[in-house]
């Protein structure tokens, strides 16, 4: 299930977490960046991991920092990265955070969302 949207059909708290997204990407210095809200309306940002023992996407990491801070659920996910579509591990972390049917924003680094899916 995917489609293509403008940043300005989404409502206002997508549109925060695609900006912060974006500027966890800028000022990080990362391929990408990433935010979450979860079911309380908590945003959790982060970019990518790249270490050589650990390496994170900006989006796995983003949930696993919604998991650590006690979060059950997750309302939305955005990501911001040069690729095409949300990789299938990325869907999958939002997938078990936030259920099958959680919408997953993929935003060009000028921040337009090109891709909107479901976790599922």
């Amino acid at each position: 299930m995917t489609d293509t949207t403008g940043t300005a059909e989404l409502d206002a708290e997508d549109r925060k977490i695609v900006t912060l997204a974006r500027s966890a990407r800028a000022r990080n210095g990362v391929p990408e960046g990433a935010a979450v809200r979860d079911e309380t309306g908590r945003t959790y940002v982060a970019g990518t991991v790249a270490l050589e023992s650990l390496k994170l996407s900006a989006l796995q990491t983003a949930v696993a920092m919604a998991v650590a801070s006690g979060a059950t659920s997750l309302e939305a996910a955005a990501v911001v990265s040069a690729a095409e579509t949300p990789s299938e591990d990325d869907r999958a972390a939002v997938r078990d955070l936030g259920g099958p049917e959680t919408p997953v924003l993929l935003a060009g680094p000028d921040g337009v969302v090109r891709v909107r899916v479901t976790a599922g």
